[in-house]
């Protein structure tokens, strides 16, 4: 639309009373309107400013009105044209519509009608154009270059990046938490056919067991207790688009069973309703922990890891990109300083080796948190020094995970203090996971009933029920 507060027409008829009676009556419901006697007076007019509309009289006095639409829209082709005549019928309506205009109106008409036309029109112009430019913004957001790393392990990434996105194989992201398994799966969708439709994120490991059925597939309202009313399904939103499903590993057995068949015959039946959905879409999934050996445990089916496992995608671990460190710090410097309306900073060589020498175990995600500290604290200045960093990035040894063991002159019980340690690791994954076991397992990459094993053996109170 114009930059102009309200939408611009310019009305072109011959007839003096009848062009300003639909001035006026275009000028009542918010339109700025400008009028023309003739083409020649239209094709001048046109020349000076774009309008956002225009009303043409297929007779007029010089010349055909279909001249005056053919040049407005030689001119500004996004134009929205509405061409009104006193004679004429399907013929001329359907040459008015081959030829760009969105409707042909025969007089008398109802004025209402005509304003209804030019604002549908025009809003649908602005729309097509504001979800254009989002959808520029997101292919540059989540272009190849978006990803940053230089070192040999993202080079590689990279190369499966390029080869991968143009087509409609499912992916699975293997990477340690942190290490931007989202971003890439949003790239590939962003770089694919489908970048114009959907992409649906689904979090395997964030949504209720019981809940986690009705989000992947749909519900009928009263399909369960609390169903008030029927909910689409993450398939069906991301219909001719892309589902990423995160933290694959977190689903059960049963929800695996059905994910699979959903994969397998390519629809899925609301819960609470036997009528299937076909959709099409690409299945993007990831994991923090190794399915092959969940498969191995029992905790994760073979056919569906196979199903999933296409083209498998490996992001590299922070500490195995060290010479990326420093260009993903500068990144977050910058994007912090935007966000947050500041000048400009830069960290010095002193903060760098910091960063470098730190093992990152939250990998990406905790580099862009410890930089977001770290301007958050730089207040005025304009370098970013070691001091202004987390203290646990600056001084790792000052957070050990667990207190030393001192061993004593008469000796310790190494297999006491193994046991300690092994229960003080699994109660500090139940507390960090709200007792979870599941999670907890995953967290210390056990697989669940391993981590039941221990707790019984350990004399942990094991409630059956729990995830």
């Amino acid at each position: 639309m114009s930059q102009l507060s309200q939408p611009t027409v310019l009305v072109v008829e011959d007839e003096a009373e009848l062009r300003q009676i639909i001035a006026e009556s275009l000028e009542a419901r918010g339109f700025a309107v400008a009028q023309a006697l003739d083409a020649a007076d239209a094709r001048s007019r046109l020349e000076g400013f774009a309008y956002d509309g225009l009303v043409v009289d297929l007779r007029l006095p010089d010349a055909d009105g279909m001249d005056v639409l053919d040049a407005a829209l030689a001119r500004y082709p996004e134009i929205r044209a509405v061409v009104i005549t006193g004679w004429g019928g399907v013929e001329e309506a359907v040459k008015a519509i081959k030829r760009g205009a969105i409707d042909f109106l025969i007089k008398p008409f109802q004025l209402t009608q005509l304003a209804q036309v030019l604002h549908t029109g025009i809003n649908e112009r602005r729309l097509q154009q504001e979800n254009a430019e989002l959808r520029a913004q997101l292919h540059d957001r989540f272009s190849f270059a978006s990803v940053i790393g230089q070192s040999a392990p993202m080079q590689h990434v990279f190369s499966s990046l390029e080869l991968v996105s143009p087509m409609n194989s499912t992916v699975l992201i293997h990477g340690e938490t942190g290490t931007g398994k989202e971003l890439i799966a949003r790239t590939i969708h962003y770089n694919s056919p489908r970048r114009d439709h959907h992409f649906v994120a689904f979090n395997a490991a964030a949504i209720p067991e019981g809940l986690a059925e009705a989000e992947l597939f749909g519900h009928v309202k009263g399909a369960f207790t609390g169903a008030s009313s029927a909910r689409v399904g993450r398939f069906e939103l991301a219909h001719k688009g892309t589902l990423f499903i995160d933290e694959v590993s977190s689903m059960t057995l049963a929800l695996q069973a059905k994910l699979l068949r959903a994969l397998q015959e390519r629809e899925v039946e609301r819960v609470g309703e036997s009528r299937p959905f076909k959709f099409d879409i690409r299945v993007v999934a990831a994991t923090n922990v190794d399915l092959r050996k969940l498969v191995k445990d029992g905790t994760f089916r073979e056919d569906l890891f196979y199903r999933l496992n296409v083209v498998p995608i490996t992001l590299p671990p922070l500490r195995s990109r060290r010479e990326d460190i420093a260009l993903l710090a500068n990144h977050f410097v910058q994007k912090s300083c935007k966000g947050n309306g500041i000048p400009s900073r830069a960290l010095n060589q002193a903060a760098l080796r910091v960063l470098m020498d730190y093992p990152w175990p939250g990998n990406i995600r905790q580099l862009e948190n410890a930089i977001e500290h770290a301007v958050a604290v730089s207040g005025l200045d304009r370098e970013i020094g070691p001091h202004m960093l987390p203290e646990d990035v600056r001084s790792p040894g000052r957070s050990a995970m667990l207190a030393p063991v001192t061993i004593p002159d008469e000796g310790l019980d190494f297999s006491a203090v193994m046991t300690q340690l092994e229960r003080e690791l699994i109660t500090r994954g139940l507390e960090k996971t709200g007792g979870n076991k599941r999670q907890a397992a995953r967290l210390l990459n056990l697989s669940r009933t391993t981590l039941i094993d221990k707790l019984q053996r350990l004399g942990g109170v094991v409630d059956s029920s729990a995830a």
